[in-house]
């Protein structure tokens, strides 16, 4: 599996190339600024792109505009974006095309080396890999009376908040020790008062949900 990968602090960059590596990657390249970023994955054609926010020369989402850029050209293309902070909008901009694996982490995820190797397999399969602090957010905006959001019952919420990371209904069953059978209960619950559609596919289903709940009505 090959891997773009992008990040303007050196002994971090270095790091999870190492990181990588040792767990089968191919570094396709490993870039500091944006212009390089772009070069990256106009020429490489990665299986995966991990991309800090921002990057040089502007230092503001540099590194985000180029792997837009990217998915612009190449539809589908897995980006996992790393961010120092909880940026909304960013994950609005990542989220709005619907199509291809999507990640968000803080940069903390990644000292947790299971976790990160983890969410970069994810997201290049075509899954998602949102931090859970993003997910939070973004449910908090959408959790007033007059939003669909607020029929959700308690567990609704957390099931919810567990899919959009990217698990499956088997992982989440084993994280709230119940059965499987009550989260797909649970989730067709959920699909329903949010009017959505129930689909097999965790992935496309996962990003109907986070569009509904960050653009809503």
């Amino acid at each position: 599996m090959r891997v773009v990968l992008a990040e303007d602090l050196f002994l971090l960059r270095d790091g999870l190339v190492r990181l990588l590596r040792a767990h089968g990657f191919e570094i396709a390249a490993a870039v500091e600024s944006g212009p390089e970023l772009a070069a990256a994955l106009a020429e490489l054609d990665p299986d995966v792109a991990v991309v800090d926010v921002r990057l040089p020369p502007t230092h503001t989402d540099e590194g985000l505009q180029c792997a837009l850029d990217a998915r612009r050209k190449r539809p589908g293309l897995p980006v996992l974006v790393l961010s120092q902070h909880v940026e909304q909008l960013y994950a609005r901009e990542l989220l709005a095309d619907g199509s291809g694996g999507v990640g968000y982490l803080l940069k903390d995820r990644v000292f947790d080396a299971e976790q990160f190797v983890d969410a970069v397999r994810r997201v290049a399969a075509g899954g998602t890999a949102m931090d859970p602090q993003v997910i939070q957010q973004l449910l908090a905006r959408r959790s007033g009376d007059d939003r669909p959001l607020a029929r959700l019952t308690p567990r609704e919420r957390e099931v919810l908040e567990l899919m959009a990371q990217g698990r499956t209904n088997a992982a989440i069953a084993g994280k709230l020790v119940v059965t499987e059978r009550a989260i797909a209960k649970h989730t067709a619950n959920i699909f329903a008062k949010l009017g959505l559609e129930v689909s097999d596919d965790d992935n496309r289903r996962v990003l109907a949900v986070l569009a509904y709940l960050d653009h809503g009505r």
